[in-house]
């Protein structure tokens, strides 16, 4: 039994079968039992990593997590274009080191490297904070001094091989030193802040510190330069640790949910909270005990090279005082702590030499072994390093496993970037950690990539990174700042807006007004009386509405309607009046014939939602199409006589045309009917628009003074005069040169989904062409007009949406993208749609303000109906839209009320209302 147990935990190292027979296997297991460990105890430990990585995450949980999980502030790989000249310091290990790092933006990803060593002696790394840190300055002058660059102003990254919290890139307070390190007087400061104070006195030297990296960051970063599928750096050497990139939304140590950001996770805490004391042995314990740090650092006392030689020496110096080695002679050495190091560990491993090394290295120890005793200490060597791949490829696995479900993949093709002595130079380590690693993690395709240049070079980059990416900020700022509207813009945005709405009011003004004010005779809302069967047309977009409407009047009220949907093809829209009207017609017929109503002439409204000016309600001639609609021979026409006259071509039924309606006024007496104090209407959808009631005396192109009377404004034309050029961007400029009607409606191209998705493709692709986005390439589905939807926004701007699914939706529409990428694309949809709820909420605080002087009160309660697509479905306009609103007119309380069955069930309310009316005046 012992035999195969052996067999089980050596695995490919089973060679050893042999030389297992001469020793007892019961003795064997005795000491060596508790070291070996199957793959249910490693899955075991991969899932406990894995809780402890959720604990480090967490805001609240993270005080008391061993594993800490520190944000580093690295938000971006490496993407080929970083270029220039570096420096980089590394202090972690035996030896501090100075680098310069030359980056090449040559298409090949190309970097040169040019390094030097200095000793860290034990009077610095033990010493006081202003002597470590006055060492590293001077070792880097005299560098500087070397390289002839004294005379350079560069960058530099500082790879600072110990746990810090960062609260940015270029700033980390140390929580505590490990490796050996004791400096004084540091723990708890910020050592970038000490590292630039020792710069300063080298007044010769011109150096800007703009990173602090850790050294696994600064491995992954190196080997990310030359892959960018790693995303996961691994340190196993003096000392062990790995970092990977996690999504931000789940760092709740840090603002912000967009893009990923690289965790440290200070791994080698893992267990300083008891949680491997299972798998510790009394060897573990004991090599604790008579370390720097007693009870921390577990985990790395158990698989860093710095330990393991210790660990084998405790295991023979047991083995030799029971009689099972060396004839039970104690040697000094067995006695000496730190006699036996790593390096000897992996001599004695060198199994294709046979047992020379092995006996050598024990001679040297003044052991004299026979060949039973150098087999067993050969056996004792793989095991130790053997345990230690295998915890460390389980604590691998489980940072594997959570990139992978991060990612939402069945199977993912990842890379980690790894350096450390212990993987460089045991002859096998490498080979054991990869196939354990991929043996618990089948489910992931994994390259193991050496980092060459070291974690300097990775600092190096991290620098380049920065700057590459604090120069894209810039860039990408000044792009978007045309979009960022002040609070004064805005209020003068409501000024004009409201001095526009008062001229189109006047007799003599309205002609030329691009507010056209436009009367609609509606003059009166429910009451509750109104009851009837009624039709209703709704045409104002791609698709066209006809409704039966069934109104009920007394104490149970209530309104039933049955509709059905037709579309208007590209063709029609844009075609002849006589073919648009036609089509109209025949939807009629259809939905006719399929309600079994063909015979029946009810009272009809229109809703008709393009600027029709009107003599009544029953009249209306068309100003001018919007909206994507080009039928010849209509503008000028009126738009009921053209329908009357379609149905009589068509010979087959009869109606009765009550009302033409606006879809805004529809949405209002929608509302009204649910909320008498609704006197406002709000289009934000596809095209852009209001209706309020305005009081009779002030409109002055109709006759009478008494009562109200609804006004449509047409507000989309507002800045069609320049009065809005100030705050027009280029991209509004080309989106309008390429519309079907250049120069008109600018307010509404600026406010309205039919345009916004244009905006940000105008800005894309300009972003593109800067090197911003897409590695500067303009795909041919981005040059294509309108293939960015509005619907698009309303997806990638939502809270709940993953940038992994934004990266979907932009591959949807041919643009590969990374995910830096998604998140400026995301930005540049924020910074639009925002813009267009401002503008929206400008021109309504205008009219709500109207609304209040005409009443004359010092507070407004008022009631805005509110329809379309970009109120409904965009998850931040209506939000943005409202807090506008109540920012630019305080004094008004505005509650928002959305129609829920759209301006068609308005029409067919306009149309009771009006017979309502009639019927009054004739009696």
């Amino acid at each position: 039994d012992g035999f195969r147990l052996w067999l089980t935990c050596l695995g490919t190292d089973g060679i050893f079968w042999t030389c297992l027979r001469e020793l007892p296997s019961l003795q064997v297991d005795r000491y060596l039992y508790h070291l070996r460990l199957s793959d249910d105890v490693l899955l075991d430990v991969m899932a406990r990593f894995q809780a402890e990585m959720v604990k480090g995450l967490g805001r609240d949980t993270n005080p008391t997590a061993t594993v800490k999980m520190l944000p580093s502030f690295v938000r971006s790989l490496p993407d080929g274009s970083e270029k220039g000249d570096f420096l980089a310091v590394d202090l972690g290990g035996s030896q501090f080191r100075a680098h310069q790092v030359k980056v090449f933006d040559d298409g090949r990803q190309s970097s040169q490297l040019e390094s030097k060593f200095y000793p860290t002696p034990k009077e610095v790394t033990q010493g006081s904070g202003a002597e470590l840190f006055d060492y590293i300055a001077d070792c880097l002058s005299d560098f500087m001094e070397t390289k002839n660059l004294k005379h350079k102003k560069l960058p530099l990254g500082f790879t600072f091989s110990f746990p810090c919290k960062q609260t940015k890139l270029e700033e980390g307070v140390l929580l505590g030193w490990t490796k050996h390190f004791r400096v004084r007087g540091v723990q708890d400061t910020d050592v970038v802040s000490s590292l630039r104070k020792a710069l300063q006195k080298h007044q010769d030297i011109d150096v800007d510190v703009l990173a602090l990296v850790n050294d696994t960051v600064g491995t992954m970063m190196t080997c990310g330069y030359d892959d960018q599928r790693c995303e996961v750096g691994l340190i196993i050497g003096t000392g062990t640790n790995a970092c990977y990139m996690e999504e931000m939304r789940h760092i709740s140590l840090v603002e912000g949910d967009e893009g990923r950001m690289c965790i440290n996770t200070e791994w080698g805490a893992f267990g300083d909270d008891g949680a491997l004391d299972d798998l510790r042995t009394e060897f573990d314990r004991e090599l604790d005990l008579g370390s720097l740090n007693p009870g921390k650092q577990l985990f790395e006392k158990m698989i860093s090279s710095l330990y393991l030689g210790e660990l084998v020496r405790l295991i023979l110096l047991k083995m030799a005082k029971e009689g099972l080695l060396f004839n039970g002679e104690v040697s000094t050495a067995l006695l000496t702590k730190g006699k036996i190091e790593m390096k000897h560990v992996s001599a004695m491993e060198k199994y294709k030499e046979g047992l020379s090394n092995t006996k050598e290295i024990l001679m040297e120890l003044n052991l004299f072994p026979s060949e039973e005793d150098c087999v067993a200490v050969q056996h004792v060597c793989t095991i130790v390093s053997f345990r230690s791949a295998n915890l460390c490829a389980a604590a691998l696995a489980a940072i594997l496993t959570r990139l992978r479900e991060n990612k939402k993949l069945l199977r993912m093709r990842t890379t980690v970037g790894i350096d450390g002595g212990l993987y460089k130079t045991h002859p096998k380590f490498a080979q054991r950690l990869h196939k354990v690693v991929r043996r618990l993690v089948p489910t992931c395709d994994v390259r193991f990539l050496l980092s060459e240049g070291g974690s300097g070079r990775g600092a190096a980059v991290v620098t380049a990174v920065a700057r590459r990416l604090a120069a894209q900020r810039r860039r990408l700022d000044a792009a978007l700042a045309p979009f960022l509207l002040a609070p004064d813009t805005l209020r003068e945005v409501r000024d004009k807006m409201r001095a526009e709405l008062e001229y189109g009011l006047k007799r003599e003004a309205q002609g030329k007004a691009t507010v056209k004010m436009l009367p609609t005779y509606v003059c009166g809302t429910p009451d509750g009386t109104e009851k009837g069967k009624f039709l209703a047309l709704d045409l104002g977009g791609t698709n066209f509405r006809v409704l039966l409407v069934k109104i009920k009047s007394g104490r149970k009220r209530s309104v039933q309607m049955y509709n059905k949907i037709f579309a208007i093809p590209l063709e029609i829209m844009q075609g002849t009046g006589e073919e648009l009207f036609d089509h109209i017609v025949q939807c009629i017929a259809e939905f006719l014939e399929y309600m079994g109503i063909k015979g029946a002439c009810l009272p009809l409204g229109f809703t008709f939602s393009f600027p029709c000016r009107q003599a009544s309600i029953d009249k209306g001639t068309l100003v001018g199409w919007t909206k994507g609609f080009k039928a010849t021979d209509c503008e000028g026409e009126d738009v009921v006589d053209m329908l009357r006259e379609a149905i009589r071509r068509r010979n087959e039924f009869d109606l009765d045309i009550v009302a033409v309606v606006n879809d805004t006024v529809g949405t209002m007496m929608t509302c009204g009917y649910e909320d008498p104090n609704c006197e406002i209407g709000l289009i934000a959808g596809t095209g852009s628009n209001v209706c309020y009631m305005e009081d009779m005396k002030n409109i002055e192109i109709v006759e009478g003074n008494e009562g109200k009377m609804c006004i449509n404004t047409e507000w989309g034309a507002f800045g069609d005069n320049g009065c809005i050029d100030h705050i027009r961007t280029k991209y509004d400029r080309e989106v309008d040169e390429g519309s079907l009607n250049p120069g008109k409606q600018r307010y509404e191209k600026m406010t309205s989904g039919m345009y916004l998705g244009e905006i940000v493709r105008q800005i894309l692709i300009d972003l593109t062409k800067q090197g911003l986005l897409f590695r500067g390439h303009i795909s041919e589905s981005l040059r294509k007009r309108g293939i960015f939807e509005t619907k698009f926004l309303s997806q990638i701007e939502s809270d709940r949406l993953a940038l992994l699914q934004v990266r979907r939706i932009l591959q949807q529409l041919g643009l590969d993208s990374t995910c830096e990428d998604s998140i400026i694309v995301k930005e540049v949809c924020g910074v639009v749609s925002r813009r267009a709820a401002r503008l929206c909420g400008a021109g309504l605080a205008a009219i709500v303000e109207k609304k209040r002087e005409n009443r004359g009160v010092e507070h407004l309660q008022i009631t805005v109906g509110v329809d379309g697509t970009l109120y409904k479905l965009h998850p931040h306009f209506s939000t943005v839209l409202r807090e506008t609103v109540k920012e630019l007119a305080p004094q008004c309380d505005v509650t928002f009320l959305l129609s829920e069955d759209g301006s068609g069930k308005g029409a067919a309310l306009i149309t009771a209302v009006a017979k309502r009316l009639h019927n009054v005046g004739q009696k």
